[in-house]
């Protein structure tokens, strides 16, 4: 009887040697790429480096606090050399104004909150960036997403990261299922980010003290209205701020300085309760007012669902799952009730405030770390 002479699987999960796997790596230049990079390497596999020119090069040479900057590339380009792999930049400016900067001027000027590195990682990174690492021949691309990828009895699960304070996975819920089974997160299951630090430390890479970045990398200094002013000057009009009667309480200097649930520097005393943002209407310039209460929601109908459960999602009437409705928040138990296999209704439990059109809403299994996929708020 012949002996079954397949080789054990690989840490990346191959059949074969490190040596004959190749894997594109996507390199923002910061410490956590960096180490993804040159962890894979030191293991022996066939590395390929590749860094995404977002946006304007010289404007952004001069910007810290944000991923694919002119300093971050070459910082990626160093650590390649350091660790000798090869290094690619690619220009993919055109690309992400058209798929991610302009979809998020015109989402925010509707009165929504967008999520522009959601956006970036479905439209850019893990679409033309991956399809780039399948022309190269890549078995897989890996990055530096605190995420895990499991591997369960139907095929790779998206699973949040062990680290809970760094875990990414709001920002990942609409990576499909073969995305999914092209991509690997080598970082997902490290205990902290100071673990993340002692690796780079190791591998004596350069950018192992590097402060980590705080901003949407298009938006210097976190300054949203700076922004779509330049995109959209009719963003900056000044307007009326309106009670929920049409009663006007105020002027303002444009919708762009405001956001769902802000209570300071609305320019309005005097009042026995204070008054939250509880609607922007860019269209007649008004930013609406009300009373803490009216910014609670339990009922948020959901769309442009991206499902990663093992059944279908209109297989069951329901499901019970917890949500997140903002990045910086934990997930709450909430009710799921499909209305198509990319529409459905969620129930919070327990109301909460701020729920804001254009964020997403991730599902996660409420018995294990898997999570389920999500869709986009499209209204409050």
């Amino acid at each position: 009887m012949a002996l079954d002479q397949t080789p054990p699987l690989n840490s990346l999960g191959f059949a074969k040697a490190p040596a004959d796997t190749r894997v594109v790596v996507a390199m923002s230049g910061g410490v956590d790429s960096s180490v993804v990079a040159a962890m894979l390497k030191d293991e022996g596999y066939d590395v390929v480096g590749v860094t995404l020119q977002l946006y304007d090069h010289g404007a952004a040479l001069a910007k810290k606090g944000a991923c694919c900057a002119g300093v971050d590339i070459q910082d990626a380009r160093r650590v390649a050399e350091e660790m000798g792999f090869p290094h690619y930049v690619l220009d993919y400016e055109n690309v992400f104004k058209d798929a991610v900067i302009d979809e998020f001027a015109d989402s925010y000027l509707g009165g929504a909150t967008p999520v522009p590195c959601i956006r970036c990682n479905e439209r850019v990174k893990f679409k033309d960036l991956l399809e780039t690492a399948k022309d190269l021949e890549a078995d897989c691309m890996a990055t530096g997403h605190y995420i895990q990828r499991k591997m369960g009895e139907n095929g790779p699960e998206l699973h949040a990261a062990a680290d809970g304070n760094r875990d990414q996975s709001y920002f990942l819920f609409s990576t499909t299922e073969e995305q999914l089974s092209y991509l690997r997160f080598p970082l997902g299951h490290l205990p902290s980010k100071d673990d993340t630090r002692k690796l780079a430390a190791k591998y004596g890479l350069e950018v192992a003290d590097k402060p980590d970045s705080q901003d949407i990398c298009f938006v210097p200094n976190g300054d949203y209205a700076a922004v779509i002013r330049k995109l959209r000057p009719e963003a900056a009009d000044p307007g009326n701020i309106v009670d929920t009667e049409g009663n006007v309480l105020a002027k303002h200097e444009g919708v762009i300085h405001y956001t769902i649930g802000q209570r300071r520097g609305l320019g309005i005393g005097g009042l026995a309760d204070p008054l939250y943002v509880v609607r922007l209407d860019a269209e007649r310039k008004e930013v609406v007012v009300g009373p803490k209460s009216m910014l609670a929601t339990r009922k948020i109908p959901v769309r442009e669902i991206n499902w990663l459960g093992d059944e279908p999602l209109t297989s069951r009437p329901e499901w019970h799952v917890a949500v997140r409705v903002r990045s910086t928040r934990p997930p709450r138990d909430a009710i799921l009730r499909p209305i198509s296999a990319t529409e459905a209704e969620v129930e919070l439990l327990t109301a909460e405030e701020g729920v804001s059109p254009g964020q997403a809403c991730v599902f996660y299994d409420p018995e294990s770390t898997r999570i389920f996929g999500g869709g986009w708020i499209h209204r409050g």
